[in-house]
């Protein structure tokens, strides 16, 4: 009897190139040391002594030589070496292609939306013209068929009512804001909940800058304070000795898409914890014991006032809590949002699929 027989896929240890090899586990190791290169080489040193990584003919001091000759890493004023901007493209390509696989490049503004009308991408759908249809969108074949139909073969005319438009679909530009919490909870118990994040962070970024280049995103990061990051400052990214301040966050999110001429805007909000700190004129309001009262209704304010300027608010809650998911059920009704209550392994897919099928818009 003839037959195949399937057996589990071992990767053989010499796919690609050394410094592939090498360079993608550095690439990892960035990102869980916040860009510390010399921390990220220790520990691929340490690696390298328990895996055997590299052999007699190319070790990590050639892989560090490399690094430089092609433009990986920079010295800063202190002569210290940090990843170029070259590495943090590669480290941004990785988090993409890690949370949602290799895309191919897409045009501009490519968000469907429900409505249709005089959009830009054609649809199979034809329909009855009507007063102010472009000319060019009118099916000249279909509508000489339609007109032989309904006044015969031998005798007949083309009249307004036989001419049929290609039916045609929006395509929206969005202008997105992630909220990253940086509070002291993100590392708690033993659990890396910032490094994920700041995947998502660059794996979005990167899906936006190929999929969809004429959107816009703002990231920005929240503990006692809020405020906004740039996209390569995300390697060097560190959780502090912080409480939440949600509606700190939540403020400045709406500041930064009042300057934005995109109708379609939404905020993404990425946070483990209860908020539990405001600032007030005297200080700083804190209170880590439960859901504080004053801090929950100032916090579900900001979200009635994201739902009044037509902002769409989305929570990715990587905690599991039952009272934590109460406070993030009534947040999410107050801002006739969504909620998400993700694991640390899918919440790329969450973040990013939930951005691609955003079709909020009014037109």
């Amino acid at each position: 009897m003839i037959g195949v027989r399937f057996s589990g896929y071992l990767e053989s240890q010499n796919a690609g190139s050394a410094f592939d090899r090498l360079f993608n586990l550095f690439k990892e190791l960035l990102v869980h040391t916040s860009g510390d290169v010399a921390e990220a080489l220790d520990w691929l040193t340490e690696l390298d002594k328990e895996y055997q990584l590299t052999d007699n003919n190319y070790g990590v001091g050639d892989f560090l030589n490399d690094l430089r000759e092609q433009g990986y890493l920079r010295e800063n004023e202190n002569s210290v070496e940090m990843p170029s901007s070259k590495m943090e493209q590669a480290i941004r390509k990785a988090a993409l292609e890690e949370v949602f696989g290799k895309m191919r490049k897409g045009n501009a503004g490519n968000h469907n939306s429900k409505h249709v009308g005089k959009g830009d991408e054609v649809l199979p759908e034809l329909r009855q013209y009507n007063f102010g249809d472009g000319l060019d969108k009118i099916a000249l074949t279909e509508s000489l068929f339609n007109a032989q139909l309904k006044n015969g073969l031998n005798d007949w005319t083309l009249s307004s009512e036989d001419l049929l438009v290609k039916e045609t679909e929006y395509r929206t530009q969005t202008s997105a804001v992630l909220m990253i919490d940086i509070s002291h909870s993100m590392i708690l118990y033993g659990e890396d909940r910032i490094t994920p994040a700041k995947k998502v962070a660059m794996a979005l970024a990167e899906f936006i800058r190929t999929k969809y280049p004429k959107d816009t995103l703002d990231i920005i990061v929240f503990g006692n304070d809020a405020w906004e990051i740039k996209l390569k400052d995300l390697p060097y990214l560190e959780v502090g000795p912080y409480h939440t301040n949600t509606v700190a966050g939540l403020r400045l999110a709406q500041d930064l898409l009042k300057r934005k001429r995109n109708p379609n805007k939404q905020i993404m909000m990425i946070t483990d914890g209860k908020p539990s700190c405001l600032k007030e004129p005297t200080g700083y309001y804190k209170n880590s014991f439960g859901l504080d009262r004053k801090i929950v209704n100032k916090t579900l304010n900001e979200a009635a006032a994201c739902r009044r300027q037509k902002i769409g608010v989305t929570t990715f809650m990587i905690a599991q809590d039952p009272y934590l998911r109460q406070f993030v059920s009534e947040f999410t009704e107050t801002a006739r949002g969504k909620a998400f209550y993700s694991g640390l392994n899918n919440l790329g897919q969450f973040v990013i699929h939930d951005y691609a099928n955003n079709k909020r818009k009014t037109i």
